[in-house]
């Protein structure tokens, strides 16, 4: 899970948040909240990572500007007991290497507008 501070941007990646009322992760003295991720492209941008089977790996990629001011910051592969994220520079290409792993999410996150998501098949 992924949270983030609405006043100052600060961005926390969240193994296991407290449950507790009125707890959490906090920050300029508010509570952080959860970025959602989309599936669906709505946007000139794109932002869906696609996936290319490659044998026992897959290549990750997003056909998305890289600017100084607009990016895919990172590109991740999640499963239930797995992890893995390659984050990128404006002045990179957004396309990372991971294990084929069929099921598991592949989470792409533009600066600007989010996190997006695609299931490997």
């Amino acid at each position: 899970m992924i949270k983030k501070c609405l006043k100052c941007g600060a961005m926390v990646e969240v193994l296991k948040d407290c449950t507790c009322d009125n707890c959490g992760i906090k920050c300029c003295g508010e509570q952080m909240v959860e970025l959602k991720e989309n599936s669906v492209e709505c946007a000139v941008e794109k932002h869906l990572p696609v996936v290319e089977v490659k044998g026992k790996e897959i290549m990750v990629s997003v056909p998305h500007v890289m600017e100084d001011d607009h990016y895919i910051a990172y590109l991740a592969l999640e499963d239930k007991n797995y992890y893995a994220r390659k984050n990128f520079l404006p002045t990179d290409k957004p396309v990372a290497t991971f294990p084929y792993m069929p099921g598991s999410k592949v989470i792409s996150y533009c600066n600007k507008h989010g996190l997006w998501s695609t299931i490997v098949k």
